[in-house]
């Protein structure tokens, strides 16, 4: 037990702090508005989107840049998070061959690097709801809930696609595919209820669909998510963390050689 805490306290630790830091120095390097862009991201999308479906669309959804704020800042995670992710293992190759740490460190560690961006753009969305009056409520108390079960359900795709990234480059591309179709699958700009019946599995077992919905519950409606809504989600995303730690630890036995 003390072996392996020293572990964790000595090259595990370092092997993780590094990769944290790496993550943060590239994606802010060079920037003049550093963190500002995690913030800037989701207005400029907020704006666009609130111009073409009140404008020129003219949704009924009442307290509009809210409730796609709501769909953009966990959407924008799990794009970001997945597709960093999956292209881990390769970006680090390097720091994979030479030091001998646990593998599975480094996708979660770049699913971890952009909780950050999360937590920021969860701060903008929290003000900018008291800004709008809709104020604090008990229910709030789901939101850590919420982002919690997301992450876990990226951490295990993070891991099934970092390590068929290795021995299939072409992954990664499949991934950026796949996120551009899941602007559409996940209500951002439009509500659930507009859904029809026959497709609601589609979303109600999507996970980011179910954090979208479940934050508008929250934060728009002020009542908590669905039972039926949480026990997907967390169905869901423990399969997720189950098979993507199936799927790695069989297959980083020869990352060296594809590496």
């Amino acid at each position: 037990m003390n072996g392996a805490a020293n572990r964790w306290e000595g090259e595990f630790g370092f092997a993780l702090r590094s990769l944290l830091l790496k993550d943060f120095r590239v994606r802010y390097r060079a920037m003049s508005l550093g963190v500002g862009w995690s913030l800037a991201n989701p207005l400029v999308m907020m704006a666009v989107l609130t111009f073409v479906f009140t404008k020129v669309f003219r949704s009924v959804e009442p307290n509009y840049p809210i409730f796609v704020l709501c769909g953009l800042i966990p959407f924008n995670f799990f794009t970001l998070a997945w597709a960093t992710g999956t292209t881990s293992l390769v970006d680090n190759a390097g720091l994979v061959k030479r030091t001998r740490f646990p593998r599975e460190i480094v996708p979660i560690t770049t699913v971890f690097g952009n909780v950050l961006h999360l937590l920021i753009q969860m701060g903008l969305l929290l003000a900018m709801v008291l800004y709008w009056g809709k104020g604090v409520n008990v229910y709030w108390l789901y939101l850590p809930v919420l982002v919690a079960l997301e992450i876990v359900f990226v951490v295990g795709l993070a891991l099934l696609f970092s390590a068929l990234d290795v021995y299939v480059r072409d992954t990664q591309y499949v991934v950026q595919s796949f996120n551009l179709v899941f602007f559409y699958l996940v209500p951002i700009f439009y509500s659930f209820d507009s859904i029809p019946r026959e497709y609601y599995p589609l979303y109600w077992y999507n996970p980011v669909a179910a954090v979208v919905m479940a934050f508008r519950n929250v934060l728009l409606d002020g009542r908590a998510p669905a039972n039926s809504l949480m026990m997907s989600m967390t169905l869901v995303s423990c399969l997720s963390l189950a098979i993507g730690i199936v799927v790695f630890q069989r297959l980083k036995k020869r990352f060296y050689d594809y590496l």
